[in-house]
């Protein structure tokens, strides 16, 4: 990842999927069958963290409907005194597994604590801010880069191990087999500075082509 903090606009994701069409005809393939992608622009925040946390390893459609339920049934919605007031107990009586209720009482403790500022993250190059996020624990590499890529937009990040873009690159190059993470990243590579739009361009398709649906992220 690049030492970068520059933001992602509707304009520059425009400007970033031409660029990137012009020099990859795959690429341009999946814009002229489902044109441009969708910013996928999400808040930055304790909210946003604590809805891809729960994205980990399970479908998107889930996890949207447990953040919901959260949403809705903590008293007072959810902030980080919100989520320590119910602990890991009510996490888990609300849905959440074990493991992730601990992820996200452990996220919340550091925030209000101050050894986690969300500011000085979004402040922060992207090297630095995906380190600093996964300093807390159950925030992995795929979990930083998703924060940085949608709620910070930072335009040349690479998920690591996402299944859905190893499915989308597998099908766009005619690959015999999907990607791993490690050659999936390689890949990646060929796109830079603008992985992060690449990362959108590839999701849309997939989406599309999954669902029959344009631009869908529950």
């Amino acid at each position: 990842m690049a030492g970068s903090v520059m933001t992602l606009t509707r304009a520059t994701l425009d400007a970033a999927t031409k660029s990137l069409s012009r020099r990859d005809a795959g690429l341009a393939s999946i814009v002229r069958r489902h044109g441009a992608p969708p910013l996928w622009a999400r808040r930055a925040g304790f909210v946003t963290l604590v809805r891809i946390i729960l994205e980990q390893q399970v479908s998107l459609a889930s996890a949207a409907a447990l953040h919901r339920r959260l949403a809705a049934q903590v008293a007072g919605g959810l902030s980080p005194g919100s989520i320590l007031a119910i602990g890991p107990a009510g996490l888990r009586a609300l849905g959440v597994t074990r493991q992730k209720s601990a992820y996200i009482h452990g996220l919340a403790e550091r925030l209000e604590g101050g050894r986690l500022v969300l500011g000085a993250v979004a402040r922060a190059p992207d090297d630095d801010a995906a380190a600093m996020l996964m300093e807390v624990p159950g925030i992995g590499p795929w979990t930083a880069c998703i924060y940085l890529l949608m709620a910070l937009r930072r335009p040349d990040i690479w998920p690591p191990g996402d299944l859905a873009l190893h499915k989308a690159i597998a099908r766009m190059r005619g690959l015999p087999q999907v990607p791993t993470s490690d050659q999936a990243a390689r890949l990646a590579e060929a796109w830079s500075p603008h992985r992060a739009v690449a990362a959108r361009i590839l999701w849309h398709g997939y989406l599309s082509e999954k669902r029959g649906q344009t631009g869908v992220w529950p």
